[in-house]
């Protein structure tokens, strides 16, 4: 009997919880809305509705402003080095090739000999292409036809400083690792040499000319 009665006791407070718990939730749910999705609370109330909102997304103020690009002016020729009795000035190595990769790969290495024997390199560059054109005569005629296009790179590699006991020594070890099918020349820089680097403008040296 007592069993029986320890039972219904026990049946009556889970009732009287479930009870109590659904009358707060209803006052709780009045006072501040929650909806419940998959056993979880979720909030819905919007407190930011009464907050201004001026301002948001704005994100210029936090990129850094940039400097203007200045304009590229005229390049100017620098003094040329003339050198001393025991040293020469400013000396250009020319490397001539029909192969690009073959030019500029002997160019890197006489560019880092020269960093590994402690001579100055003012600066390495390349020379505008040339094209050549070789036309042969037919057999039987006067005509000439177009038989193959010949393309030489040059590339430059501009020293300075170099003695005069130790210039001989460094001729010949570049001319003895010289590869085959480039041209080696060496001569001191001039300001011609300075104007190959760029292309020519004839009608812009009309123009100048006129205004002069």
């Amino acid at each position: 009997m007592s069993g029986a009665l320890g039972k219904v006791l026990c049946l009556r407070n889970d009732t009287i919880f479930k009870q109590a718990f659904s009358l707060l939730r209803c006052r709780t749910s009045r006072e501040n809305p929650i909806c419940s999705a998959g056993g979880f609370l979720l909030n819905t109330s919007r407190h930011y509705k009464t907050k201004p909102t001026h301002g948001i997304g704005r994100y210029k103020h936090l990129i850094i402003a940039q400097e203007p690009k200045k304009k590229r002016g005229k390049v100017e020729i620098r003094p040329i080095n003339l050198g001393t009795d025991h040293e020469y000035g400013v000396i250009n190595i020319h490397l001539t090739a029909y192969d690009m990769a073959l030019a500029e790969s002997y160019a890197q290495y006489v560019h880092n000999l020269c960093n590994d024997l402690s001579i100055k390199v003012e600066e390495s560059y390349a020379l505008p292409t040339k094209t050549m054109e070789v036309l042969r005569l037919q057999d039987q005629g006067n005509k000439m036809f177009l038989d193959s296009v010949l393309t030489t790179h040059e590339r430059v590699v501009q020293i300075s400083g170099l003695s005069a006991t130790f210039a001989e020594i460094f001729l010949e070890i570049i001319g003895n690792n010289l590869p085959e099918g480039v041209k080696l020349s060496v001569k001191e820089h001039t300001e011609e040499d300075f104007k190959g680097r760029f292309k020519a403008r004839p009608e812009l040296e009309e123009l100048l000319a006129k205004l002069n």
